[in-house]
This record gives C-alpha cells, structure tokens and sequence, in this order.
C-alpha cells in the first residue's frame, strides 16, 4: 500500500498576547500635550486675553516636556529612549522592510518623536523671551539680550510655528497611513497602553509605585515652571 505523500507543515506564526508597552504616565503625558499644542495654536491665533493662557499654556508645555525627558531615562521599558532611539543604519533597514515591527515606537517613529519633542522645547524657550510689542511678553524677555529676544521672537512666531505644525501633520500622516495601509493601529495602544506582540516581549512596569514617581517628577517639574514665570515678576 503507497504511503501517502507527507505535506510540510508551515511554522505556526508566534502567538502574541496584550503586553503593556505604555505605562500610564507616558499615555496622559501624551495626550496632555496634544491638548496642550492644540490650545496652544488657538490661543495664539484669537489673541488678546487669551494670550495671558497661551503663556500659561507654553509654561504647561514646558513642564511636560521636561517631564517627558526625564521619564525617557527612568520610566517605563518601551518608554526609554534607550528602547526606541537607533542609528541610521537601523532606520535604513526598517524602511527596507528588514526589521520587523517592534514594541513601542519604530525607528523612523523615534526620529519623529524627537524631532516633535526639539521643535516644541524650541518654541517653549522662545516663547519664554518673545515680546509681540503690543501686551505680551515673556517672562524671560528682561533676561535676555535684546537681539536673542528679537530673534526668539521671530522664530517663535514664524518658522518655528510652520515647522511644528509641518511635523504635528507628518506625525498624523504616518499614524493614518500605518492604520489603513499597515493594518497596525497607533493610536489604541496609547489608550490602552497594550500592544500584541509575542508572548516573551517584556512588558514596561506600570505599577502604582511607578505612578506615584511620575507624579512626584511631573510635580518638580511644574514647580520649575512656576519658579520661570515668576522670574519676570
């Protein structure tokens, strides 16, 4: 009797569970800010007395992103730049399709992450020493020299303005196209703070402990915030 032919099995794909790759912090951190960049440009844009918020507001953005900085050295695994931030040469390979999507952000989404978090520092300190010559100004603009103020000024309410929304839409853009080209939905597990990935991924500690230092750093850093603004009396 034949022996009927035996078919090669495929390797079953690896199986993957809910791992937690935002921790809390990181994912109010987030979307703090992205309320706060929001109201931010239409404070801005209505100008008068809401301008007395988009200072308060920038001195919010301020805290946060120092808050942010730190929390990439000591936070959550997939929250340290250690774990997100690689060479060009990884970047390179990832957009050839020879890296498989990691946990957390991928290399290029690293780069967008850092430059978003450098042009928003940047219109922080700018806005900080920025005279508009009408009501507003900074609270560091008596610091200053008058030429750096002039130049903040310029950059905070020209090109730095462009750059950062040019940057806040390239960062939508690729969250856009990764849901509905990639399939790999962005934005859930910033909500959840879980991603499905193989079962042996570590996951980020997001324990109550670790909360309660976030919070005690987020509260050093707004403290910062306050000693700045009153410098300018």
């Amino acid at each position: 009797m034949p022996v009927p032919p035996v078919t090669p099995s495929r390797p079953s794909p690896a199986a993957t569970n809910p791992v937690r790759v935002w921790d809390l912090p990181t994912r109010l951190f987030h979307w703090a800010l992205l309320g706060g960049v929001v109201a931010l440009f239409v404070s801005g844009k209505v100008g008068g007395n809401a301008m007395d918020w988009h200072v308060r507001l920038g001195l919010a953005a301020g805290a946060l992103i120092a808050f942010r900085l730190v929390w990439g050295l000591v936070g959550g695994r997939w929250s340290r730049f250690a774990s997100f931030v690689r060479g060009p040469v990884t970047v390179w390979r990832y957009l050839r399709g020879q890296l498989p999507a990691p946990a957390g952000h991928n290399p290029l989404g690293a780069l967008s992450v850092l430059a978003l978090l450098a042009v928003l520092a940047l219109q922080v300190a700018t806005g900080l020493v920025a005279d508009d010559e009408i009501a507003t100004v900074g609270p560091l603009n008596a610091l200053v020299p008058e030429d750096w103020a002039s130049w903040g000024t310029r950059w905070h309410t020209g090109p730095g303005q462009t750059l950062l929304l040019v940057l806040v839409g390239l960062h939508v853009a690729a969250i856009g196209f990764h849901g509905l080209v990639k399939k790999h939905n962005l934005v859930r597990p910033m909500l959840t703070g879980d991603q499905a990935l193989p079962a042996d991924t570590p996951p980020s500690r997001d324990s109550a402990l670790t909360r309660l230092a976030a919070l005690l750093l987020l509260g050093l850093c707004v403290a910062g915030a306050v000693w700045v603004a009153r410098l300018g009396g």
